[in-house]
């Protein structure tokens, strides 16, 4: 188990805080030409191929700046019709992404990479407002998991304040009593002596709303309503996609999500399933880092599925995007996996797009990406496979047990001259990328808002109703 660690200015060592087969990639020029074009230009191409897209109106949404959710990282998948209607899908966004390990050098003379980046344009200026709730603080990362970028953010951040940083541990069912919260400021304990802290950056990932109260005077990045909120609650995200997706309608943008039935029981999920043909995914809400997600292409996975036993009383099930013969029959059709390029064995594999951005004082801007394959490749016939979730599942993050993770990196697909060209994507989806991700951004920017009232507080009851699940109610600090 890991134990509180001071953090030092120009201790930032890379080796430390990339995957190794990222040290000494060299980016794809395709995405470093992508993470360069200025907004107007993003613009001009995607109304140009979009032009029922209003520009003023997307112009306005490149621009917004986030009053809560200011730095997230969404999933995406490629998927298209047998009609060649081809959309990049919103799976989910999460409120503490991983990906900064991930992603090779945009300049190869700053070695700190995109870590660097989203510490100054959104982490550095939400402590310097000039309202500071306390005033003489330290500055802490506290994490979870995924220790490699953690610990690097912790040295950037030392870097840019030029002071110690802490670099602590906060794990769900644990004792925790190296941290308090007293009037809504965080201390941390060294030896006898209790630090108020200014500023937290969290990496903090399996239910933080258990850790973490919804006000703070200790300035958070993210704050916890960003969780509750859809960052780290799909449910209430699927919500929020749908409420922002009403807004954007008469501007010729939309949100893309598979269907989505939400507030489903446990027990009306085989009907629901029935209802899609069949196949289906099935998410535990509250889930992240690929638990809790369900694959459903057959009785025997939905029978399995049903025997488990599951803390929570809500779930949503959404159609199943997966090869053309045995994908969900949605309202939009039938939709399914482009994958990747085919394979010297002519295998082709469902994979995703991971895409980091952060808000800025000049709008929402990309920071890094990476991609993701499945197991084992797709096939045409199910009865030829016997586990969906090794064909479909990408997610790279394993769990040895509680508090206790690795990573599948032989799966990894970086942004560089060789793997990138194994995705088959083009500047174009590209972009596409990053609008779907700012979108889903900014639903659940305005779902915080809305949780929100003008004396700060929680909005309880608006939470209930819109995700009424008393063992999640129960898990709040």
């Amino acid at each position: 188990m890991k134990t509180i660690e001071l953090i030092k200015p120009n201790t930032f060592n890379n080796e430390n805080h990339w995957y190794p087969k990222v040290l000494n990639a060299t980016i794809h020029p395709m995405v470093n030409f992508f993470l360069n074009l200025d907004k107007e230009r993003i613009i001009a191409r995607y109304c140009h191929l979009h032009p029922k897209v209003n520009p003023d109106k997307l112009r306005e949404i490149l621009s917004y700046e986030c009053k809560y959710f200011l730095w997230g990282g969404a999933d995406l998948i490629n998927s298209t019709s047998a009609d060649g209607d081809k959309n990049m899908v919103i799976i989910e966004n999460n409120s503490c992404p991983s990906g900064q390990k991930s992603m090779p050098l945009l300049d190869d003379n700053k070695e700190d990479g995109v870590y660097r980046l989203l510490i100054e344009r959104t982490f550095k200026p939400i402590l310097e407002k000039k309202r500071k709730l306390v005033k003489d603080g330290r500055l802490a990362v506290l994490y979870d998991k995924n220790y490699m970028e953690t610990s690097g953010y912790a040295a950037v951040i030392a870097d840019v304040f030029k002071e110690d940083v802490f670099l602590v541990p906060y794990y769900s069912n644990k004792e925790n009593e190296h941290i308090k919260i007293e009037n809504e400021i965080f201390y941390l304990k060294q030896g006898d002596e209790w630090i108020p802290l200014r500023g937290i950056f969290r990496y903090v990932t399996q239910k933080p709303w258990n850790r973490f109260p919804i006000n703070s005077k200790t300035k958070i990045l993210n704050p916890i309503i960003t969780c509750l909120a859809g960052g780290r609650n799909k449910m209430v995200a699927a919500k929020a996609y749908d409420i922002y997706n009403t807004e954007l309608e008469e501007y010729g943008m939309k949100i893309n999500i598979p269907d989505t039935i939400w507030d489903v029981s446990k027990n009306e999920i085989p009907l629901w399933v029935k209802k899609m043909g069949g196949q289906a995914v099935v998410k535990i809400p509250y889930s992240n880092a690929g638990q809790g997600v369900y694959t459903i292409v057959n009785e025997q996975e939905l029978e399995e599925f049903m025997k488990l036993e599951i803390e929570y009383e809500r779930f949503i099930v959404q159609s199943l995007i997966g090869n053309y013969n045995w994908s969900s029959v949605s309202t939009k059709g039938k939709y399914y996996h482009v994958g990747t390029m085919p394979n010297a064995k002519g295998e082709t594999f469902v994979s995703d797009i991971r895409m980091m951005i952060s808000s800025t004082k000049d709008g929402i801007k990309p920071l890094c990406m990476y991609s993701r394959r499945a197991l084992l490749p797709l096939v045409n016939d199910l009865e030829s496979s016997k586990d969906s979730w090794q064909m479909l599942g990408t997610n790279l993050s394993v769990k040895l047990g509680e508090n206790e993770w690795t990573s599948d990196t032989n799966r990894l697909l970086i942004m560089d001259r060789r793997d990138y060209n194994k995705l088959g994507l083009g500047i174009d989806d590209l972009i596409e990328t990053f609008i779907q991700t700012v979108l889903s951004t900014i639903a659940i920017d305005k779902m915080c808002i809305s949780l929100i009232n003008s004396n700060k507080k929680f909005k309880k009851k608006l939470f209930t109703s819109l995700n009424n699940d008393s063992t999640l109610l129960n898990e709040l600090y």
